[in-house]
């Protein structure tokens, strides 16, 4: 099913504008405020339990991406809703023959979310307004409006990138749900972080570099900057966490070999 922009469906608002407010509109000069150094306003926070406002499309969201889970992995969970996504994850995972090809099968799934003429376009037309700034900041802030459901309450904030200016461009994920219920360091970079990189700069033309915090289960997006090489990213290096069940059935499988390194980190 192909995602459809909201907003075509909805009349446009009737505006009658006096003679005062057209002479403002008049003199008044716009001029679009792209990057700034103050962050946006936090997302509302309704409930407790989610941690953030749930919106009307969370299921739309959570089915079609679950949806695509399943083409990839070949069977469907039993489990409901979100902790049958996790499952289906760590199949997704554990079923590939390397780390290779689950950031490959993970790409596959983000891409086919899209209508390809969209991604298209928006590497070629958007992408290379003022140094890439301008897209950055607008896929930092449909980030925040479209994956709520995935990972929790987050917010646009402003971030630093390579040329040294500041933008908000940024996204702050307070504590990652999607980390926090598969914890697992595996799950998280191959099924997200690595594949989430290079999905946004080989399809939409903005780098991104991914920060994840395996301490608190929070998550820095850096929409605008570049990851660093494999061999220079802490993250990469992570050992698994105390709580992931993968890595401690396979401790008692293998009681001679050293976990302290995710198996599939």
């Amino acid at each position: 099913m192909k995602m459809k922009p909201l907003a075509l469906g909805l009349p446009a608002p009737m505006v009658t504008l006096t003679p005062h407010s057209k002479s403002l509109l008049q003199h008044r000069r716009f001029s679009p405020a792209f990057c700034s150094s103050l962050s946006s306003e936090p997302i509302e926070i309704k409930d407790p339990k989610l941690g953030y406002k749930r919106g009307i499309l969370d299921d739309f969201f959570l089915n079609s991406f679950r949806n695509k889970l399943v083409k990839e992995v070949g069977w469907d969970s039993e489990k409901p809703g979100y902790d049958g996504l996790i499952e289906l994850a760590k199949a997704l995972m554990m079923n590939s023959r390397s780390n290779s090809q689950t950031k490959d099968a993970a790409v596959r799934i983000l891409k086919s979310l899209f209508p390809p003429f969209l991604l298209e376009l928006y590497k070629i037309l958007i992408a290379p307004i003022d140094g890439g700034k301008v897209a950055a900041m607008m896929v930092a802030r449909v980030t925040v409006f479209t994956c709520q459901w995935l990972m929790g309450a987050c917010k646009v904030n402003s971030v630093d990138l390579p040329d040294g200016t500041s933008c908000n461009s940024g996204v702050f994920v307070e504590r990652c749900k999607y980390l926090e219920e598969s914890k697992c360091v595996g799950v998280c970079i191959n099924t997200c972080k690595l594949p989430t990189q290079s999905f946004f700069k080989d399809y939409m033309g903005v780098p991104l570099v991914m920060e994840p915090n395996f301490t608190d289960y929070s998550c820095q997006f850096k929409f605008g900057v570049s990851p660093p090489l494999p061999e220079n990213d802490d993250t990469l290096k992570q050992p698994c966490l105390d709580v992931c069940a993968i890595a401690n059935k396979r401790r008692d499988i293998q009681k001679n070999v050293d976990v302290m390194k995710c198996p599939k980190a």
